[in-house]
């Protein structure tokens, strides 16, 4: 099983902590670069020019189609696959979460 949750929580051992951020200034864990967004869906997203919808699409295109979610899923089993955004946001690692229930993996996120 692989989790999700964002930085602020309480909710995930540091240990078990996974960014998929792209900017992630302060932490030291371990990172998953796979999952970054690009840094100009990132910008155009920010800068309002690309939809929530818009954003999921390009999102899968540029990078879930590229990864195979089984062996990603065997490589973070059991840690928690960390962003900023609050559990109840819009943001890649709900697009993530999906796209592993979408093969039949189990992840969930801790609130």
């Amino acid at each position: 099983m692989v989790y999700t949750s964002y930085f602020s929580s309480n909710k995930f051992k540091l240990k078990d902590g996974v960014s998929i951020a792209r900017y992630c200034k302060f932490w030291t864990g371990m990172t998953c670069p796979a999952l970054y967004p690009s840094v100009k869906l990132l910008k155009e997203y920010k800068d309002g020019l690309v939809s929530e919808e818009e954003y999921k699409k390009r999102y899968y295109s540029e990078t879930l189609d590229k990864l195979d979610p089984y062996l990603l899923a065997e490589q973070l089993d059991g840690k928690v696959l960390l962003c900023y955004e609050k559990s109840d946001s819009f943001c890649h690692r709900h697009i993530v979460a999906e796209w592993f229930r979408a093969h039949n993996i189990m992840c969930e996120e801790l609130y």
